[in-house]
């Protein structure tokens, strides 16, 4: 399928993720021609605050409309499967809101329909391609921190202890682990590679899903990264890298656009970066995917899918070590 160099986006799942995204394509000036959603007035309220052009009442509708090469799903996480199949079934490119699927099964599914078809699946972790991400991956490369020996980080919030919020709630892939542990998983995959073992431990609400989960997890060479993430307390949200020469210490909310210090062992700061950005950030994985399309790739550089699907695996194997299933998992 070829596609412009700047895609037309369908939204489908106008919530408040797609909202905060809608905007940030916008801030781009990308193209958003339609929305979609299972209620028509949802989609047409939708459409109306953005200037969209097209509003679907159905899903179905949305990735059938000829006016929409890509589709951004902003579901919740249990419908993410099935709403990407629809849309690459339809001829149609996708990203996808993180957590990718519920597990590495349903993420493995998705790589393989998109590559069937020659279409780009992509994961929506926002944070890889924000641009202060984008300058630690040159200075970890560029052996700024000499051999990188930990990875730390933490995304603490407190949220809802209703157990029927979709935080709680098992149905919706409820967890501290699922909504917001992936982005230290991921951080410490994207730093020091796949982990070659972990440990975990959690704390089970009322609901039977994790309220907080820690991990440490061993990479390579025997790098070392721990992660915390929880649902019921706010933390500090930062997050290091640790190398023999020099260390990143990234402020809070660190995987949102901040500022980073390269910090030397004496507390010298060899460098400072501070992000300045429009809007929050999210149309930079947009940009990325509209330069895949344009140079006729069907796979990230900096999340590639095989990744997605591995992190989903680990996430897969941190829920069976806490004890957390999802209705419907063998």
């Amino acid at each position: 399928m070829t596609s412009p160099s700047s895609p037309r986006w369908g939204i489908l799942g106008p919530g408040g993720i797609a909202r905060a995204f809608t905007s940030d394509l916008r801030t781009a000036g990308l193209d958003v021609t339609a929305v979609g959603s299972r209620r028509r007035e949802t989609a047409d309220a939708f459409a109306a605050d953005f200037s969209i052009p097209h509003a679907h009442g159905s899903y179905e509708d949305l990735v059938a409309d000829p006016d929409v090469d890509i589709v951004y799903i902003a579901t919740p996480h249990p419908m993410h499967a099935a709403n990407a199949l629809l849309a690459l079934e339809a001829g149609k490119h996708v990203l996808v809101e993180k957590p990718f699927t519920l597990n590495a099964a349903e993420a493995a599914a998705v790589r393989d329909a998109a590559a069937d078809r020659g279409l780009l699946a992509m994961e929506a972790m926002w944070t890889r391609y924000l641009p202060h991400m984008v300058r630690i991956r040159e200075l970890v490369a560029s052996g700024a921190l000499g051999e990188i020996r930990a990875v730390t980080a933490d995304h603490t919030q407190l949220l809802s202890s209703d157990p029927a919020h979709r935080i709680n709630a098992l149905e919706l892939g409820g967890g501290a682990l699922l909504d917001l542990g992936i982005y230290p998983v991921s951080f410490a995959w994207d730093m020091l590679g796949e982990p070659l073992s972990l440990v975990a431990s959690a704390r089970i609400g009322d609901a039977g899903s994790d309220t907080e989960v820690a991990t440490i997890m061993a990479h390579a060479n025997g790098a070392l990264s721990t992660s915390l993430s929880a649902s019921r307390g706010a933390g500090p949200n930062t997050a290091s890298v640790i190398g023999t020469d020099a260390r990143i210490d990234i402020d809070r909310v660190w995987y949102t656009a901040t500022s980073f210090r390269l910090v030397e062992p004496d507390g010298t700061v060899r460098e400072e970066y501070r992000s300045d950005i429009e809007g929050r950030g999210m149309q930079y994985q947009a940009l990325a995917a509209g330069r895949y399309l344009a140079d006729g790739l069907t796979d990230s550089d900096i999340l590639p899918i095989d990744e997605t699907v591995a992190i989903m695996a680990t996430l897969d194997e941190i829920r069976t070590l806490v004890g957390v299933r999802y209705p419907g998992e063998e």
